[in-house]
């Protein structure tokens, strides 16, 4: 029985194509500098993996196993929340990898989906409450983590109702919230003494942001179900 040949890597703007199909329709294309910029790197740093042969789902679990490492780091405190800033640095390139392996080498599937979609809260969790452990107010640090988890129900409800606007891009996206514990973990290193301080402001800025995101989408997908409607 002659063996099975695994279809072509995709080009990159057939990655950008087939990433916009997966995500409501938004256009990278047409979208922000910061989303294009994010999928062109998860595209070069996925297509020598696809061309490997690595599965998907390897890379979604190196995330999780990464990005559990923040609140470790961030609760040693001293300059050890430098590693933690790394760390979600790197949690978040290699969330932006798994997809980019799946797409690019034709291998998506809904368990990949769904994998991907627990990974992704779970490490939401691991970097918005390694703020608390960082010295923030620990109501502040569960606030930013479920106003996370609001948003990303709302828009994964709207897409099983097939409702449109989902693709809306807010500004507290998985790439916000990694942002805001590289920043803490960064300034908590250089200035230890300040760290309680520096966690509470960041984690005030996690819940401000969260919370512009939530009515980012709630009216994004508002405007979307009027339309429909008409």
């Amino acid at each position: 029985m002659p063996a099975r040949v695994p279809p072509p890597l995709l080009t990159r703007a057939q990655y950008f194509a087939a990433w916009s199909r997966l995500h409501g329709g938004y256009d990278p294309a047409a979208g922000s500098r910061w989303v294009r910029g994010w999928l062109a790197a998860a595209y070069a740093g996925a297509r020598p993996l696809a061309a490997r042969g690595v599965a998907p789902d390897t890379v979604t679990l190196l995330g999780l196993v990464v990005g559990a490492g923040v609140p470790a780091a961030f609760a040693a405190g001293a300059r050890w929340p430098l590693l933690g800033a790394v760390l979600a640095v790197l949690t978040g390139a290699v969330d932006g990898l798994d997809g980019a392996v799946a797409v690019v080498s034709c291998r998506t599937s809904r368990w990949g989906w769904l994998l991907d979609s627990v990974v992704d809260r779970l490490t939401d969790i691991a970097l918005l409450l390694a703020l608390g452990l960082l010295g923030a107010p620990w109501p502040l640090a569960v606030a930013a983590v479920l106003l996370a988890f609001l948003q990303e129900y709302a828009r994964a409800r709207a897409a099983a109702a097939g409702r449109g606007g989902v693709g809306v891009v807010t500004v507290a996206e998985r790439p916000t919230r990694i942002s805001v514990a590289a920043v803490a973990g960064v300034l908590a290193a250089v200035l230890p003494g300040r760290a309680e301080q520096i966690a509470t402001l960041v984690a005030v800025a996690a819940v401000v942001l969260g919370a512009v995101g939530c009515v980012q989408l709630a009216r994004a997908l508002r405007r979307s179900l009027r339309e429909e409607a008409s």
